[in-house]
């Protein structure tokens, strides 16, 4: 999928992915997507439901392995 930014939130334990990923919207524009790596099981519930609170669209999302891949459209 195309994307107009990376954050590598690998590594990170909840809640710090969701904490990243709030601070890394609000450097970007309106209609960008944004990918986020993950490696945190509970990013697979953490993220759809951080998208639903804020109006961001969860547009695509992929599992390879051990890493989740979320791909958000900023609103």
């Amino acid at each position: 999928m195309e994307k107009d930014a990376t954050l590598d939130a690998k590594g990170l334990m909840c809640p710090m992915p969701i904490v990243q990923l709030a601070r890394k919207i609000k450097e970007m524009k309106s209609g960008q997507i944004l990918e986020l790596l993950a490696d945190d099981i509970g990013a697979k519930e953490d993220v759809p439901a951080w998208c639903s609170r804020t109006g961001n669209q969860l547009v695509g999302q992929e599992e390879d392995g051990k890493t989740f891949s979320f791909y958000i459209k900023i609103k």
